[in-house]
């Protein structure tokens, strides 16, 4: 049940990101780093992507859940909650990786518009692929009307629940904006009061920052209060299945799960004493997941495994920071202990290309 919030609010940032990913503890994850992408069918070198982002070792793609390149592409995936597993139409597992999507655009052709990115995965780049919404879009500057109001070009949000183009929502173009987006369609009616609560306490957050005139790391401990926030209602004893059910509610998920998810969770910090965490990992497959056709990993407690923070200056400087709860054994990193921090500026942001649309 993750949660994406993302603001226009402050005056000394383009943009500003928070997110965490609610995932299994022990599924296998790499660290943010750099790494290269060729676009599809392109092999000129020209056309490469330079990407920051965790990876997903679980799936084959190796893709993520949130990214962004040098060249300023940025992407963030939720999941969509599958409740019907008879929706042939909607699997809750399907056989391509949701985070293969964020690096469809992470790793696209740099010179790709986002509205034609938009239109090919709709008209069919989203098959076979489990419920999802991906906020999309290129770090660019633009100026706004006729005030001359900065402005950055506009995000796009694709779910596979919406193939008609007309109906992509566009966000983050307008200065002073919240946005929250969790495990349900962007723009549902009934909010999820996870959502409301991190809208509001980002409005809060951003407003102190200002009045307090806080700097980068004030700012940054103010935004990762609000991905600490548990209000969570749980009940003494409440079974797995009861408790997903609850995970709207609370922006941090503490960890969950029954009591083969417990014993699962401490065979792995007893093998934590091996450093071989590849063959722990397969033992644990092994043990907890004897369908090899299985397209999920279920194994362990379930809660909020990795928190980050993106920050988008008006000069195209981005600073990228990603919090570990986590250790790959299972055993739980003091804050600010599992912090990467990487700062670097988009490539292009100046060069007045215009319009990315």
């Amino acid at each position: 049940m993750c949660i994406v919030l993302l603001t226009t609010a402050h005056p000394s940032y383009a943009l500003i990101v928070v997110d965490n990913r609610d995932e299994f503890i022990l599924r296998p994850t790499s660290r943010p780093h750099w790494w290269t992408s060729v676009p599809e069918k392109h092999t000129d070198l020209r056309e490469t992507q330079e990407v920051l982002s965790s990876r997903d070792l679980q799936r084959a793609e190796q893709g993520t859940w949130l990214g962004v390149t040098k060249d300023g592409n940025i992407a963030v995936l939720t999941n969509y909650r599958e409740t019907n597993t008879n929706d042939s139409a909607h699997p809750v597992h399907g056989t391509r990786s949701r985070g293969g999507m964020v690096t469809a655009w992470l790793g696209a052709n740099p010179h790709e518009k986002v509205s034609d990115f938009v239109s090919r995965m709709l008209g069919g780049g989203v098959g076979n692929v489990g419920g999802f919404s991906l906020i999309c879009g290129k770090l660019r500057p633009k100026r706004h009307g006729d005030s001359g109001q900065k402005a950055l070009e506009p995000l796009a949000i694709i779910s596979n629940r919406n193939d008609s183009v007309d109906k992509v929502p566009w966000i983050c173009e307008e200065r002073g904006q919240v946005y929250g987006l969790s495990n349900t369609c962007y723009g549902d009616p009934n909010t999820w009061p996870k959502v409301e609560i991190g809208e509001r306490l980002l409005s809060e957050a951003v407003k102190k920052a200002v009045d307090q005139n806080l700097d980068e790391e004030g700012l940054m401990d103010e935004l990762f209060k609000i991905l600490d926030t548990d209000t969570l209602p749980q009940q003494p004893d409440m079974a797995f299945e009861d408790c997903i059910a609850t995970l709207k509610h609370s922006i941090f998920i503490p960890p969950i799960g029954d009591e083969h998810h417990k014993s699962a969770m401490e065979r792995a910090r007893a093998r934590g004493k091996i450093e071989q965490f590849d063959e722990a990992t397969e033992e644990l497959r092994k043990e907890e997941r004897p369908d090899e056709t299985s397209m999920g990993f279920e194994t362990g407690m379930y809660g909020t495994q990795r928190q980050t923070v993106i920050l988008v200056d008006w000069e195209g400087n981005v600073t990228f920071r990603e919090r570990a709860l986590w250790n790959k054994h299972g055993h739980p990193i003091a804050r600010p202990e599992g912090d990467m921090t990487f700062r670097f500026k988009i490539d292009g942001w100046e060069d007045g290309r215009g319009s990315m649309l």
